[in-house]
């Protein structure tokens, strides 16, 4: 379940929301309104680790990684 952020276009108001289904429609916790912009997420942009990133595939190096079975997944 990916963590989006929205703008509102209506009353300008910024909120972050919990995708479960990337087809479903996402409305303005202040006013309602669904004309609503996925943003640039700033976690994603301005995170930094010391670790370096994996040598393949996306859970490569991570440690929850057992019998090909992500947990974040379940």
């Amino acid at each position: 379940m990916p963590l989006f952020e929205y703008e509102c276009r209506a009353c300008k108001a910024r909120f972050e929301h919990l995708v479960f289904d990337r087809s479903a429609d996402v409305a303005c916790r202040k006013c309602g309104s669904a004309d609503v912009v996925q943003q640039l997420s700033t976690f994603a942009v301005g995170a930094e680790s010391s670790k370096p990133a994996p040598s393949s595939g996306s859970c490569a190096g991570c440690p929850g990684m057992q019998g090909g079975t992500c947990p974040m997944n379940q």
